[in-house]
């Protein structure tokens, strides 16, 4: 319905696993090159929000040593079991509890790094979801928020030079209607720089990576499919037997298909 306001892509289902496998091999390269660029150093205290997955809180950990701390939130830490074990190779502080940015103030910091990656176009209060982000950033800290712009390139497969290719774009525009009745914002991306001034940070970058074409790119898209069938079929009109024989495609040949742009943003507290 389109008041419906909840996270589409219910991270308890069994694909959830899958998607946060391929997009920590599509993003996390891009993401840690961006982190370590910018920090953090051995001690940092560090909040990552909406984890989903653990690779890049475990990296954070990797990085801030044993006088850091990696503060871990979701609003269902389902994939984060086990973060803060031992046995992570990590000697550093690991908490990870239950936190809806959208909702609850931040914890208790102040932090050096606040990240999110994947979160707020998904949060309809996104812009005081930020806010709260950037008031909990020491001064002097890091504020990066990477997020998605699905209308700056919508399209599955931008060169569609056959039906495989023009179906998987018939499915990634009835993904998009679903993702804006739940309140998803497609043209969010584009927008993070003017919001982390306009929530008083400084020193403002973007960059954008787009993904043309992996393996890790159509795993992402069939457990996407997998997981939101039913919405596709009822909700937006999809057959059954497409989705089927465009998740064949996906498994049997080499389907350029590409995610939306990531847009990776940064800023300043004032010191």
């Amino acid at each position: 319905m389109a008041n419906d306001h909840s996270y589409l892509l219910d991270n308890r289902q069994r694909e959830a696993g899958v998607r946060f496998d391929a997009l920590a091999e599509l993003f996390d390269p891009w993401t840690l090159e961006h982190l370590e660029r910018l920090g953090p150093a051995r001690g940092w205290h560090c909040w990552e929000v909406g984890a989903g997955g653990p690779s890049v809180p475990a990296a954070l950990a990797r990085r801030v040593g044993p006088d850091g701390r990696v503060l871990v939130t979701d609003i269902d830490t389902t994939w984060l079991d086990g973060l803060a074990a031992p046995a992570r190779g990590s000697s550093a502080r690991i908490e990870v509890h239950r936190h809806d940015v959208a909702a609850d103030e931040p914890p208790q910091g102040p932090f050096d790094l606040v990240h999110a990656r994947l979160v707020l176009v998904h949060v309809t209060g996104r812009a005081e979801a930020l806010r709260r982000m950037a008031s909990a950033v020491r001064p002097g800290g890091l504020l990066v928020i990477e997020d998605a712009d699905p209308a700056l390139q919508p399209l599955a497969c931008p060169d569609e030079r056959g039906p495989a290719e023009e179906l998987a774009n018939r499915i990634r525009r009835g993904f998009r209607a679903l993702l804006a009745e739940r309140g998803a914002d497609l043209a969010f991306g584009r927008t993070l720089p003017a919001l982390l001034r306009a929530a008083g940070l400084t020193d403002v970058h973007a960059e954008g990576y787009f993904p043309v074409t992996s393996p890790a790119c159509r795993r992402l898209e069939a457990a996407t499919v997998r997981q939101l069938r039913d919405q596709l079929i009822t909700g937006q009109g999809i057959a059954p037997a497409d989705l089927d024989r465009h998740l064949e495609n996906l498994a049997t040949t080499e389907l350029d298909v590409t995610t939306a742009p990531l847009i990776t943003a940064w800023a300043r507290r004032p010191a």
